[in-house]
């Protein structure tokens, strides 16, 4: 018999003789916690992620190291607390006050709000364009890579609040009014006019029913006012399907006039501060992105202004959709690295078989592939950021041009994978919605979706490289001679056979983006001068043997490496 049944019986048996009765409480607890890592709440996700310092260093955003690691602290502490709190309350829509009128109104929780306050405050949708200069751009990702890390969903309407800038300029006397309060480092989540406000946020409203990605396909009607054309006056009627953040205070829209499909301005107030004729006619409810409300609207002559030429709609809008791709870019880059600094930290003080899981040959082969998944993600994203802070160079706005569809379809398109084998190591503690990892899970599929799926960003790749000059031969200055790496020579060398080839070209459109993308991310690996990463990545990505899963690296690997220098610093 158990010693410790025995003791019991023996107890009670005492018990029931009248003997003193004794204080069962030390039965009470059957164990003690052990074997578990020590959690990493609190933690400066900026000072723990060693590669992320070295690449905004890279990149030009060395001048920005304070305010970054200011951020860190911020994003692993406060901001990380608030994300749970905004996942585990999802916004409510409210479409009528209690006497019955029609309000339209998306209410949030007070985590949700400090998520957007502190952004904000930080410059995240402005930094940019308020201070521009080398590594701008770079310094921004780096901290919207780490507020993602926190909470994604509200970076919904921070990345379209901060691409629809170059929209606005298009139109300076419309900018003259809107481009202060979005550039504002204040939040004001009321919902009234515009001039009430200290800043605004905006979203953007494309997708309709029957068209999807086809916008060319929506029937959403805009009729003039008065006079036609450039920044007048319309009333907008037709629906959207996705709507993306409704709170926000104004959308870039697209809707149809004599002369084509057509960029619009629509406020949710008008002049006078009554409401606008937009009516939201529910929530998605997604997959994931839970904190974010996603909508169905509709525009009942709803005023709006046009922005930049009639006709031109898709033109217009497509600079604020290549900066929103270059955010679902940093964003997928930013839920890898969470997957993996859970990861890894909880295989650094984990035993199995006596032995620490870190150590293990098997799940070193698999945290080390993680690893560089994640490094090469956050390399292309910040090289996307440098040559957005460099557009008047040639060279620098053709890569960007390129690699804004590039690296938006290859890293979210890795990134649901690599988070599902990084909620592996973890065991069923993964599984559970005590870790972060099933939201980093749920959330990962909506960059690849978002401002257009995997088959519109590899179709835009050839659009890029066969129909505007000059972008095929900055992708092969950019790629050089394979630096030194014969591996590297030969995978630009088939590349460059490829693209010779044009037979079938749309069919294999989806591979040769993954070329370009694996060869970009080794060129930039071996520059950094890291040759455990670089030697690694390109053994494993490069080998016409490469593995379709993590952990089955060739042998030669410095693993232990590889996994010191991504493992969480503490």
């Amino acid at each position: 018999m158990p010693l410790v049944v025995a003791a019991m019986r023996a107890s009670l048996g005492a018990l029931n003789s009248g003997a003193c009765a004794m204080n069962l409480h030390q039965f009470a607890e059957t164990h003690q916690v052990t074997n578990q890592p020590p959690s990493l709440d609190g933690a400066n996700l900026y000072r723990i992620d060693l590669p992320l310092q070295q690449w905004s260093q890279h990149f030009g955003a060395g001048w920005a190291q304070a305010r970054i690691d200011q951020y860190g602290a911020l994003a692993g502490g406060p901001l990380m607390a608030a994300g749970f709190l905004a996942n585990e309350n999802k916004p409510v829509f409210v479409s009528h006050d209690r006497f019955g009128h029609r309000i339209d109104l998306v209410e949030f929780h007070p985590a949700y709000h400090e998520l957007m306050r502190t952004a904000i405050e930080h410059g995240l949708p402005s930094l940019p364009w308020t201070d521009p200069q080398p590594g701008a751009h770079v310094a921004r990702a780096c901290m919207t890579y780490l507020h993602s890390q926190a909470e994604a969903g509200s970076g919904c309407p921070l990345t379209m609040t901060f691409a629809s800038v170059p929209a606005l300029r298009l139109q300076p006397d419309i900018a003259q009014l809107w481009l202060p309060k979005v550039l504002s480092t204040q939040y004001d989540p009321r919902n009234v006019d515009i001039s009430q406000k200290a800043g605004v946020t905006l979203g953007m409203a494309m997708t309709e029913k029957q068209g999807g990605t086809d916008v060319r396909a929506n029937t959403t009607r805009a009729y003039p006012v008065g006079a036609s054309g450039s920044g007048e006056a319309y009333e907008l009627l037709g629906h959207k399907w996705f709507c993306s953040a409704p709170m926000c205070d104004g959308f870039l829209t697209l809707a149809q006039t004599d002369k084509g499909l057509s960029c619009f301005l629509l406020p949710r107030h008008r002049p006078d501060g009554s409401r606008n004729e937009f009516y939201i006619q529910r929530l998605k409810n997604k997959l994931g992105n839970s904190s974010n409300a996603s909508s169905e609207v509709e525009f009942r002559g709803a005023l709006a202004w046009m922005m930049g030429e009639e006709g031109r709609g898709v033109p217009t809008i497509i600079e604020m959709v290549a900066m929103t791709r270059f955010d679902c870019m940093v964003g997928s880059s930013a839920l890898m690295r969470q997957a993996l600094t859970q990861a890894s930290h909880h295989c650094a003080h984990r035993l199995v078989g006596g032995r620490v899981l870190a150590e293990q040959p098997l799940m070193q082969n698999v945290l080390a592939d993680l690893a560089l998944e994640s490094e090469a993600a956050l390399a292309l994203s910040l090289r996307m950021g440098r040559a957005l802070d460099h557009l008047d160079d040639a060279q620098e706005a053709k890569f960007a041009r390129l690699v804004t569809a590039v690296g938006k379809y290859w890293i979210c398109k890795r990134a649901p994978a690599m988070i599902n084998e990084a909620a592996e190591c973890m065991g069923g503690a993964g599984y559970v919605e005590d870790s972060i990892l099933p939201r980093l899970y749920r959330e990962a599929p909506v960059n690849s979706t978002w401002e257009g799926s995997g088959n519109v960003q590899c179709l835009d790749v050839l659009r890029a490289l066969s129909k505007e000059p000059g972008v095929l031969d900055a992708l092969f200055a950019e790629l050089g001679e394979g630096h030194g790496d014969a591996r590297l020579a030969q995978h630009i060398r088939t590349l460059k056979q490829a693209f010779n080839d044009t037979e079938d070209i749309q069919y294999r459109a989806r591979q040769l983006t993954e070329d370009i993308a694996l060869g970009l991310q080794a060129k930039l690996l071996l520059e950094a001068g890291n040759s455990d990463v670089s030697d690694a990545f390109i053994a494993s990505r490069l080998s016409v043997n490469s593995s379709r899963v993590y952990g089955a690296m060739p042998r030669g690997v410095d693993v232990n490496a590889i996994i010191v220098r991504s493992i969480p610093h503490i």
